[in-house]
């Protein structure tokens, strides 16, 4: 299956000015004139006019044409420079059921969790039937194509952040979740900068872009490794930075996180050698913890099988996790909320 979003660049048109070929002004000899004379009634000198007429010698001719000056002209040429398009694709790999396959068995053997697996389908139900295509990966690639300047859109406005203020200018569409992403800062970010109290916002309002003067706590760098400081206390402030960063599917950045995404990006701001895994995956790996403390993950099976790890989080201590909600994106919950005290499966330290 393929999807395509297209997205147009602005027309730039150039202006530049060229001299043009000169016009010569003459003058028709009369009796007495002479080239002094000549020179003299326009301003120039003998050699001027011996230079402009290929004369060798004073000798001139009643009627003859004497060139007395060249004019110029100015010609303003137009370069209008051609438009691109933005082509995006997404590329789907689909799995087609057998008899006997289960979601659980599909999503192990694809290295995706159910949630995952099920919320790239759309499926509300664990039911599934032979001969029926799952999709499961997704992959997105965008091509660049030159258009002629005819091809420009009409009306195509792109909101960009004012470069002077570190400001944006809210268009009719936009979300703060939206301009979070656009602007790669967190949503929790925009609210602090702007003093927002909820997510409302309105077309035309200006919103600040300013970071923390502090470069440690705004760098965004998936390879940039903490070098000072205790790694535990970095890991949670990393973790704490990201709340109201919007879900997003295989997400590992400050644009969009999953539950496992959003442990492989903290863990390695925080220093820690970790790979790109799946929730399954990290429980299996970790070392069993039987008090948690502030730093482990704590594990969760949040589909139909009980068995089976779906969700995760990093604990805080004192009954609290952060973890990347696919209803509210990041954000701070209790294990003794009803609905994770019945999904939770145990905890683990990488």
């Amino acid at each position: 299956m393929k999807k395509s979003i297209v997205a147009f660049s602005t027309i730039a048109v150039l202006s530049s000015t060229f001299v043009s070929p000169a016009l010569a002004n003459s003058y028709t000899v009369k009796s007495g004139d002479t080239l002094s004379k000549i020179a003299h009634k326009h301003k120039t000198t003998v050699n001027e006019l011996k230079l402009l007429n290929n004369l060798k010698t004073d000798m001139i001719k009643v009627n003859q044409k004497i060139i007395t000056s060249k004019s110029k002209t100015t010609t303003t040429k137009t370069e209008t420079k051609t438009a691109s398009v933005s082509v995006e694709k997404t590329q789907n790999s689909t799995y087609t059921i057998v008899p006997g396959d289960t979601l659980t068995k599909i999503a192990n053997k694809h290295d995706l969790t159910l949630a995952e697996l099920k919320k790239l389908n759309n499926l509300t139900s664990d039911t599934i039937y032979a001969g029926k295509k799952l999709i499961v990966s997704s992959t997105k690639t965008t091509t660049t194509i030159d258009l002629p300047s005819s091809a420009k859109p009409a009306n195509v406005t792109t909101p960009k952040p004012d470069a002077t203020t570190n400001t944006y200018i809210v268009v009719k569409g936009d979300t703060l979740s939206k301009i979070a992403k656009k602007t790669n800062i967190t949503v929790a970010n925009l609210k602090s900068l702007n003093s927002l109290s909820s997510d409302l916002i309105r077309v035309g309002q200006k919103l600040s872009l300013v970071k923390s003067a502090n470069p440690a706590s705004t760098d965004t760098s998936d390879d940039k490794e903490v070098v000072s400081g205790n790694k535990l206390d970095t890991l949670i402030s990393e973790a704490k930075k990201l709340i109201g960063t919007p879900y997003s599917w295989a997400g590992a950045s400050p644009s969009g996180f999953d539950c496992s995404g959003f442990i492989y990006y903290t863990f390695k701001k925080a220093g820690y050698d970790v790979a790109r895994l799946s929730s399954s995956t990290y429980y299996d790996m970790g070392k069993k913890v039987s008090s948690p403390k502030s730093g482990d993950l704590v594990f969760f099976a949040t589909g139909s099988s009980k068995s089976v790890v779906s969700h995760m989080g990093i604990y805080l201590g004192s009954g609290q996790f952060i973890h990347a909600s696919s209803s509210n994106g990041i954000e701070i919950n209790n294990v003794a909320n009803s609905y994770y005290k019945s999904k939770i499966v145990g905890y683990r330290s990488l």
